[in-house]
């Protein structure tokens, strides 16, 4: 990784862990050079790249200030149920992106059969005219034929849910944690190798066909991921027998 994205790395750290607060200033930019022992170009481009995000604001002769905290900005709560899913997404409408290069989904041993072909759909999802999503979505083509207008127009997981005759047997989600490639960078306008929340959701029908294969790249800077372990949203659950 080179060495600015590093430096940015740890300041980014450092906001999020309120070692300095909005309005701030941070540290000069002859103190970061001294601490990281690098260039003065290299801490330059570590703090323009937290500017990119709107982290921070550079004021000449003044220095560098805080003007938002990456905790205050995670406004997106990631779904652990799919009924909380599907209601959080029902409004969302998507903004299609060009298919450009198809390739074959990734299904991995124990998410079901590869259907006989899929339908390549990538769009993005926005916040007003921010961009904070990109999704990139297989549909097993046979589904995707009876409804290509809502496909167009819709989440594809609420025409899913909303879809008569079809039965979901299963439906699964993971999250890993990135960092932003040079196309998703530009996509959700965040600076190169900013990091990112990447969900993976398989769809099985009653068959065992994976219908629908989706990833989806979140802005880092905007997720939250919220799980009540212990309490009276915990003790609510039904217990498994």
């Amino acid at each position: 990784m080179p060495r600015y994205l590093q430096v940015a790395s740890v300041l980014r750290r450092r906001l999020r862990d309120g070692i300095w607060s909005v309005g701030e200033k941070i540290a000069t930019l002859e103190e970061l050079e001294r601490e990281f022992g690098v260039a003065r170009v290299t801490v330059r481009q570590a703090i323009e790249l937290l500017q990119s995000e709107g982290l921070v604001r550079s004021q000449q002769g003044r220095g560098t200030f805080v003007t938002n905290t990456i905790d205050h900005r995670r406004w997106l709560q990631l779904a652990t149920d799919w009924e909380s899913l599907i209601s959080g997404i029902r409004e969302n409408v998507p903004h299609p992106l060009p298919a450009g290069t198809v390739g074959t989904p990734r299904v991995e041993p124990g998410e079901g059969r590869p259907a006989a072909a899929y339908r390549f759909l990538r769009s993005l999802q926005k916040r007003g005219s921010e961009p904070f999503g990109y999704a990139r979505v297989h549909l097993a083509r046979d589904i995707y034929a009876k409804a290509p207008k809502q496909f167009a127009s819709r989440a594809a997981l609420v025409v899913l849910a909303e879809m008569k005759g079809l039965e979901i047997a299963r439906a699964h989600q993971s999250l890993t944690i990135g960092s932003a490639d040079v196309e998703t960078a530009k996509l959700l306008g965040i600076g190169l190798a900013a990091p990112t929340a990447e969900a993976r959701c398989v769809v099985t029908d009653a068959d065992g066909v994976a219908i629908y294969v989706g990833e989806i790249t979140y802005r880092g800077d905007c997720v939250s991921l919220d799980i009540e372990l212990r309490g009276p949203a915990a003790a609510a659950a039904p217990r498994r027998r």
